[in-house]
């Protein structure tokens, strides 16, 4: 007789009678599990239904995220103020103590600012190549923070809070429209080659979205590891051992309806599978031509920055192949203020004057190369950092402390209006004063562009339907085109 026990985690277990006589009648279940898998490799079987909520203007999105709070002051908010009064004490600020302490006289910034493109938009020559591409850009000069620490701060700008465990904008956007290739993941993390951000995978988790809808962290010097065939393993016997762990694991699902758990584990499974051809294809740069090889600085003598461009190129081969949200880290967590990310707290001149050619150069070649492509049109380039950095030195320092009060963004692509600023900080650049803008109306516009209504995109869990921003956000209508 069959043994319908239940076997480990409640599972009844496939006896052979079972299995021969569902074998010799499931060939159509096969085609039909084949066409499942295809559907939860792109969320379509966990995804809210009617997504998108209205027409979008991006398909897809790249987001270059500057680790270690990249100054506002000295890279795109021009402050006229701080050149005039240089080395005085910033007025109300007597008592003023910011995360390190207390602060010294106002500084103007190292670099000086000019203007750029047929907008004369004002930025430092700390970013040229970047700077010249601002007329494609839509700057938001008045974003705060909740924090001015680090972690907290950069899985605000990734989750929407502070702590750990919420999904990442891009596991979100991920949940909700999937991928347009189904041998590549929906949502893939570019880490620095310098390593990884301050929290790490906390900032492309899924958290309590199903789990096929994290990141899939790789970078072109460091591919997704184990996707090789062992070569003592003939190409047929693989296909075929892939053939019937199909099918079982298609029983163990038909047997156990609803369970997310086991279906996100299947999907990245049969996901794994197809990602042995198209992930080492994507990852290979060898056929792209000399122009895009100099455009992105891949043989420059700077290995950071070699490395950073091969990175931003392999964020376009992904867009180029219907990868839904692609995010670029800039910086890299290490012990040390300022040594592999912008912390410039103590000498930002030099440690800035390093970083900078690292992110200038790629970042514009790959903004540069998607509007020659046309991906511009439909893609949505975001620039951000965690914070911005106060417009004074810190005491006794050459540095800026930590400033959540008010910072610069920027988008470039669909949907965005181009040349175009919104919000201001004060004259010094301390405070958002005009259009005050906090993370959750930035998460809000970048979901509108993608077609997404971010009251209505939510997952049900622990008692109630969570969203990305929360119970929070508005939609920035007006750098909408």
């Amino acid at each position: 007789m069959p043994d319908n026990t239940p076997g480990p985690g409640g599972l009844r277990l496939l006896d052979r009678r079972s299995f021969l006589s569902q074998f010799s009648t499931g060939l159509g279940g096969i085609a039909l599990g084949a066409m499942l898998a295809e559907q939860r490799a792109k969320g379509e079987d966990s995804a809210p239904a009617g997504m998108p909520h209205h027409p979008p203007r991006a398909k897809r999105v790249v987001q270059i995220f500057c680790t270690g709070a990249l100054s506002h002051l000295d890279t795109w908010d021009y402050k006229p103020s701080l050149v005039s009064r240089n080395g005085q004490p910033m007025p109300g600020a007597e008592n003023l103590r910011t995360f390190q302490g207390e602060n010294g006289n106002l500084a103007r910034s190292p670099w000086a600012f000019r203007p750029r493109g047929e907008s004369g938009k004002m930025t430092s020559d700390l970013l040229p190549r970047l700077g010249e591409l601002a007329d494609e850009m839509c700057f938001i000069h008045s974003l705060t923070s909740k924090t001015n620490t680090h972690g907290p701060g950069e899985i605000f700008l990734s989750t929407g809070f502070t702590a750990e465990g919420y999904p990442s904008l891009g596991s979100w956007v991920s949940y909700a429209l999937g991928s347009e290739n189904r041998d590549l993941p929906a949502y893939v993390a570019i880490p620095d080659p310098r390593g990884v951000p301050q929290q790490g995978p906390a900032n492309w988790a899924a958290g309590f979205l199903p789990a096929m809808h994290q990141g899939t962290a790789f970078n072109a010097d460091k591919p997704i590891p184990h996707l090789k065939r062992p070569d003592r393993i003939a190409e047929g016997d693989d296909q075929a051992t892939r053939d019937f762990l199909k099918f079982l694991n298609d029983e163990h699902l038909r047997r156990n309806p609803g369970d997310a758990e086991l279906s996100a584990r299947i999907a990245s499974y049969e996901l794994a599978a197809r990602m042995q051809l198209g992930a080492p294809e994507v990852a290979d740069l060898s056929g792209e031509s000399p122009a895009t090889r100099e455009l992105y600085g891949l043989d420059d003598p700077n290995a950071t920055l070699a490395g950073f461009g091969r990175n931003c190129l392999l964020a376009r081969r992904l867009l180029e192949r219907g990868v839904r949200f692609v995010t670029l880290f800039n910086g890299a967590f290490a012990m040390g203020e300022g040594n592999l990310n912008w912390d410039g707290h103590r000498r930002i001149e030099s440690d800035y004057n390093r970083h900078g050619p690292i992110l200038d150069r790629p970042a514009a070649a790959l903004l540069h190369d998607l509007k020659s492509l046309g991906l511009l049109d439909d893609t949505l380039v975001i620039w951000n950092t965690e914070f911005g950095r106060m417009p004074t030195f810190q005491k006794g320092t050459q540095g800026r402390d930590h400033n959540p009060s008010g910072f610069t963004a920027w988008m470039a692509g669909a949907g965005v209006k181009r040349a175009f600023s919104y919000g201001a900080t004060d004259e010094f650049g301390h405070k958002a004063v005009e259009k005050v803008v906090d993370v959750h109306d930035f998460h809000a516009t970048i979901l509108h562009l993608l077609g997404l209504d971010h009251e209505r995109l939510t997952f049900y869990y622990n008692g109630a339907n969570r969203r990305l921003t929360d119970v929070h956000g508005k939609v920035i209508q007006d750098i909408l085109t």
